[in-house]
């Protein structure tokens, strides 16, 4: 599964706003992605960005005037509408905005927009007045209703001075949402996932818990990978140190029993449930209710531990159900035997003493047994790319 803007074509819309040195960075990070970007600039927009500086980072001629013989809009103004996957607008500012909500096609970008059939996102960014104004609001759900998306604007301190709503999106949150847009017609499209992450905590006292070393990574990159293929995504997640995927729901749980609420919740209904959290099998029989104090005349501590309740078992038998196996030894036998006892239909088992492959790491390898009994070993991966290879085998199962 190739990843969401490898071999793309891009085109982003940059206007003119103070947050265009943003764009360049979208822009930069697009191509290193692999995508074909190709940058068409407002004139008020090449005051604040040189167009030699998009030209640079992209190695792609920029779109500034739509009569320019040089440009491809100068021989053919549909050219780069005709062979877009999406068009970006990032920033669109207010001006831009009423002028895309009132079908204008006065400049290049204009005219590309009306002239495209791929998809479109507006990523706004303008004073918080400008934002909240009654026509600027107007424009908005105008373009809405013609199936633009839109990502953001966020909160936060403005270019004026004044805080409020009308902040571009960072980089990260803008590349969420392209790959939201771009994956709407994948394998997964009409489909509800749900994936849990993270290593759950039981509390010893109102100060220690109970853990392990799951940093989450593994099931936040499961859901992005789903959210890429068009899946309706559920996320429920132990506390780790990771922002949210965006255009994922995200619900939040601690304890194992948070976390069963919450997976079952979130399961009505589910096509899929990936379990890539790290549950804990063990609670403490008691959790005190103050801070223990550590005792001067003793040596150490013992404490009761209870055996918590599979959970999994309880998902809905339509659900198809995806478990992992985090293993030091027998990697195989133990996936099987796991896969047999919690009746999944897919198991994906990693070493987790091997290098690359345990905890808190970018990478992983994985064993996957289904329940026809096929195994398939993995070679060492970014995670992003074996949750791919997860779904690939749970989308073919399904059928």
């Amino acid at each position: 599964m190739p990843r969401p803007f490898q071999g793309k074509n891009v085109v982003l819309g940059v206007t003119g706003s103070i947050a265009c040195y943003k764009a360049v960075d979208l822009a930069s990070k697009l191509s290193q992605a692999g995508a074909h970007v190709d940058v068409i600039m407002t004139e008020s927009a090449t005051k604040f960005v040189s167009p030699i500086t998009f030209r640079s980072i992209t190695h792609r001629p920029v779109v500034t005037d739509m009569f320019d013989p040089a440009s491809e809009l100068g021989i053919h103004h549909v050219a780069v509408a005709e062979r877009a996957d999406i068009v970006v607008v990032a920033p669109a500012t207010a001006d831009f905005i009423a002028k895309a909500a009132n079908g204008l096609a006065d400049d290049a970008l204009g005219t590309t927009i009306l002239a495209t059939t791929a998809p479109v996102l507006f990523a706004p960014a303008m004073d918080g007045h400008m934002y909240e104004n009654a026509a600027t609001q107007e424009n908005l759900e105008r373009l809405r209703a013609r199936g633009v998306s839109f990502a953001g604007p966020a909160s936060g301190h403005l270019a004026s001075g004044l805080s409020g709503k009308g902040r571009l999106l960072e980089t990260p949150e803008l590349l969420g949402h392209l790959a939201l847009v771009l994956g709407r017609d994948g394998d997964l499209a009409g489909r509800k996932v749900v994936v849990s992450a993270g290593g759950t905590q039981e509390a010893i006292d109102p100060v220690r818990i109970i853990t392990n070393r799951s940093s989450g990574k593994m099931g936040y990159a499961i859901a992005e990978a789903a959210r890429d293929r068009g899946a309706h995504v559920t996320l429920v997640t132990a506390p780790t140190a990771l922002d949210n995927p965006t255009g994922v729901e995200v619900r939040r749980a601690a304890s194992v029993a948070e976390m069963r609420e919450a997976v079952l919740g979130a399961c009505v209904e589910a096509d899929v449930v990936v379990m890539a959290a790290a549950v804990s099998d063990y609670r403490p029989a008691e959790v005190a209710p103050q801070k223990i104090k550590k005792d001067a005349d003793s040596d150490g501590m013992t404490l009761h531990l209870l055996k918590n309740e599979d959970f999994f078992k309880e998902v809905p038998a339509d659900v198809f159900r995806v478990g992992f196996a985090a293993e030091t030894e027998s990697l195989v036998a133990n996936a099987q035997a796991k896969l047999q006892e919690k009746g999944l239909d897919l198991i994906a088992a990693n070493d987790v003493t091997e290098e690359g492959s345990g905890f808190e790491v970018e990478t992983n390898r994985v064993t996957l047994v289904d329940r026809s009994g096929r195994i398939e070993e993995l070679p060492l991966m970014d995670k992003y790319d074996v949750g791919h290879r997860i779904l690939d085998r749970a989308v073919e199962l399904m059928g």
